[in-house]
Parts: C-alpha cells; sequence; structure tokens
C-alpha cells in the first residue's frame, strides 16, 4: 500500500505574521524556558525566522538562542534553550510558513481558481505558488516566482525533493500555456537540478495545446534530465464554469488510449536503463480509456500518489490483502452488520466507484457494504473525483431517509479545517446526516482504513 502520511500541512486560515507560537510540550526544553503558547519567537540564533526551514535550519543543534515576544505586556526576553540528544525542542507553531504564502504570478489557461463558481468562499482563490510548500507538504510548483536568493537557499539547504509543473518546454507553448514568466520557471529548474536537488515534475495534459508533438518534446527533455526522478501526467479537468475548455481526456476515449500508448516507450526505456517506470500517468487515463490499471512496479514506490497517481492501483492491491490478512475482520464486520441490520454505505466520487466496489464485493461484506457515488453538479464539468465532493451535492443526493445506514464520509472531502469545498463544516454535515437517521463516521479511502473504521463503529 502506497503511503498515505504526509507532514507540515500549511492551514487555510489567515496567516499570522511570525513564528507564532501554537502548543508547548510539558517538561520540553520550551516548557523550561517559559515558553508559553501565544508568545512569538522572534529570532532563533539571532535570525529572524521566516518558516519552518530556518526553525529548523538554525535549531539544529543541541543549544538555540532565543528572543522570544510575549504579546501580553510587549516584552521581548531573551532565553537560551538546551535539549539531549533526540530531544524535541517542544514547540509547535501556528504554522509553517511566518511570513505568509508566495502567490502565483503566472495565467494558465488551465487553473483551476479561474474555473470556481463565482460563490466560491475566498481562500480558494489563493493561488499559492510557494517552494517552501513544495518541499513541505508535496505542492506543485512552476518556480515562475523564485528569485535567484530562494534558487540559492533551495540548493544550499537540500530542499529535496521539489515538485514543480513543467507542463511543456518549447517556450512558445510555455508562455501559451502558464503566461509570460514562464521562461523563468525553466531557468530555475535547471539551476535545481544542477545543484543536485531530486524533482518529480508534473505536466497537465490539455487536448491540443501540450499533447501531440509538444508532449514529446516535454517528455524527450525530461528523459535527458535524471535529476527529475518521476514525471506525472495528468489530465486537464475542467468545471462548467470554464470559458475556455469544453472538452478533455474524460470525454474521448481514443485520445486517452493515445497517450497511453505515447508514453509506453519512454516507460520501457526507462525500465531498461534506471529499473524505475519515471513516467507515469494518472489513473483517469486509464479509466477513460477503459484499460486496465498497471500492476505496482508501474509506480516505483508511489511518489507522486496524491496527483492521483497509482490510487486505483494501491487500493486494488490492498483490497486483495485485506482478503487473505484480514478475512477475520471482513467476516466479522459483516456479521456485525447483520446483527445489527444496518447497511454502510461508502461515499466516494464517481471516478472511484468501481474501484471500492471489488471491496464491497468481498464474501461477507456484500449485501451489507456498499458504495454511493455523488456526482458533482457543484463544479460540473468532468469533475468526479472523491476529494471534491462538497455538502451540498451529498446531501441534495442522498436519501431523505437514512435509518438503518452507517454513512461512511471520506477525509478527503474535509480541508485542514474540516470544511467542504462549499464551506460546510463536517459538524454540519455529519449533524444534517444525523437528522435523517444516519450514523456518521468518516474514513480515509482505502480497504484497511474501511475496514478498522467500521470494526470500531459498529
Amino acid at each position: 500500500m502506497a503511503e498515505q502520511k504526509r507532514a507540515d500541512y500549511a492551514s487555510t486560515r489567515p496567516q499570522a505574521d511570525g513564528a507564532w507560537v501554537a502548543a508547548v510540550e510539558e517538561g520540553s526544553p520550551a516548557w523550561e524556558a517559559g515558553i508559553e503558547p501565544g508568545m512569538r519567537v522572534v529570532t532563533v540564533n539571532g535570525v529572524e525566522p521566516r518558516d519552518i526551514i530556518d526553525w529548523r535550519w538554525e535549531a539544529d543543534g543541541a543549544v538555540c538562542e532565543l528572543e522570544v515576544l510575549d504579546p501580553r505586556d510587549g516584552t521581548v526576553t531573551a532565553c537560551e534553550l538546551w535539549r539531549e540528544v533526540g530531544q524535541d525542542w517542544g514547540i509547535d507553531f501556528t504554522d509553517v510558513l511566518f511570513d505568509g504564502i508566495r502567490t502565483c504570478v503566472n495565467a494558465c489557461q488551465f487553473c483551476f481558481m479561474a474555473m470556481l463558481p463565482p460563490e466560491a468562499r475566498a481562500t480558494l482563490t489563493l493561488r499559492d505558488d510557494d517552494y517552501r510548500l513544495s518541499f513541505l507538504q508535496g505542492n506543485f510548483v512552476t518556480l515562475t516566482n523564485v528569485t535567484d536568493e530562494e534558487a540559492e537557499r533551495i540548493v544550499t539547504c537540500g530542499l529535496s525533493p521539489m515538485n514543480v509543473s513543467i507542463h511543456a518546454i518549447t517556450p512558445e507553448v510555455r508562455r501559451s500555456l502558464i503566461g509570460r514568466r514562464a521562461d523563468r520557471g525553466i531557468e530555475v529548474l535547471e539551476r535545481l537540478l544542477a545543484g543536485g536537488i531530486e524533482v518529480h515534475a508534473q505536466i497537465v495534459l490539455c487536448p491540443g495545446v501540450n499533447d501531440g508533438a509538444e508532449l514529446d518534446a516535454t517528455l524527450d527533455w525530461v528523459e535527458a534530465r535524471p535529476g527529475i526522478t518521476s514525471l506525472a501526467v495528468v489530465p486537464l479537468g475542467y468545471t462548467k464554469h470554464s470559458r475556455r475548455f469544453r472538452r478533455s481526456y474524460s470525454d474521448d476515449a481514443s485520445a486517452a488510449r493515445a497517450v497511453v500508448r505515447q508514453i509506453e516507450p519512454y516507460q520501457r526505456r526507462a525500465r531498461e536503463a534506471l529499473g524505475i517506470t519515471r513516467f507515469q500517468l494518472s489513473d483517469e487515463f486509464y479509466v477513460a480509456a477503459a484499460l486496465p490499471v498497471p500492476s505496482a512496479e508501474t509506480y516505483d514506490g508511489y511518489p507522486q500518489f496524491y496527483d492521483g497517481i497509482g490510487m486505483l492501483r494501491s487500493f486494488l492491491d490492498e483490497k486483495d490483502e485485506v482478503a487473505v490478512s484480514r478475512a477475520e475482520d471482513v467476516a466479522r464486520v459483516g456479521e456485525k452488520l447483520e446483527a445489527r441490520d444496518l447497511t454502510a454505505l461508502l461515499v466516494c466520487g464517481e471516478a472511484a466507484r468501481p474501484t471500492i466496489d471489488t471491496l464491497c464485493a468481498l464474501a461477507g461484506l456484500r449485501g451489507r457494504v456498499r458504495t454511493r457515488a455523488i456526482r458533482n453538479d457543484y463544479f460540473g464539468g468532468d469533475v468526479n473525483v472523491t476529494g471534491l465532493i462538497v455538502a451540498e451535492d451529498l446531501l441534495a443526493q442522498l436519501p431523505g431517509d437514512l435509518a438503518g445506514t452507517l454513512v461512511v464520509l471520506p477525509e478527503v472531502m474535509f480541508n485542514f479545517d474540516r470544511l467542504t469545498l462549499d464551506g460546510a463544516a463536517q459538524a454540519d454535515v455529519a449533524a444534517e446526516l444525523e437528522r435523517r437517521g444516519a450514523l456518521v463516521t468518516t474514513s480515509v479511502p482505502n480497504p484497511g482504513d474501511y475496514l478498522d473504521v467500521l470494526i470500531r463503529v459498529i
């Protein structure tokens, strides 16, 4: 199963200016020094930290000197912290970025932000393009807003791997896709690669724009740069609010199959020369093309799992493993559901339903565990993934009478602050479903987690 954990999430709340302390572990060096939640670390070893990277870089030793602001009286106090080998300083900050998010300077044709409903909440329109979030939590960035000093910092601090959107390599096509600063992104990328930074790259493939011969040119360019250890090719996604796009590969099975065939020689050469597939297509291409999902070895340990690369294969393999290694748990879940006369409803997007159905078909679960795919009317277009389900569609499409139903909501439909994309709080969604008679819980949408949740709840 692919690694599910990610660390250092940035909050979607408005950011404070500075390294504000959110929590202090009792008995830790920070606690012993008298640091409390609500204070702000002004400097660490004489350096004003811009982000959690500066904090970790400067506070890497056994001793660190801090200046700490207490906003209750405005005083700034110097203190020295000591720690044992392996001991943490004991400070959690309110965010990983202390000086705000670097925003996007591009005008990408395929930008999802430009396809949002007009009533979308303001935080969804924040177009981040911050190299630090690329390193810390896997966001894809274009590097077009990275200064020479920041590029040097990435290399000096070894902020590797970085996740970089390439999209196309021909300058004219890049400028058409991204905007006038497109050349800067490649310039910085070349500098990072020369400095030994590993890169996971991405192409958002747009029909008639960067596919065909342009895709070959981009693949050739990547093939010649071994520092790019994986390249994800994902299809354009569009909503009903898009002014530019009205079709993608989800609407054209033959075009999706052509892309699969186009990338296969690059995959084959990479496996022969390097022992890795390196060039990887998102799951949507195989679904749209009605082709089998490739085997697990194709995904090289799933370095781009959260870009939709290998999620279906990972689910199918884990389902097969669960069927054998946890057969007793599978049977127990079915028996407990039957004893309580309950049906478990696994909520998902339309794209994932056939795959999740394979779990529901296991002996013991069949008839008692079902999927419910939510059609995405809020975004429309070809949006059909689980992570973009909104409360409005969920509540409109689930029955008014849910007595005898355990509704399992996917964790991925809620953000850091437990909100859906249309701004509904998880607690409010659950309360409405409970009013209809349902039991409600959430789960990471993979077989092992589903089983664990069902065993715990019933």
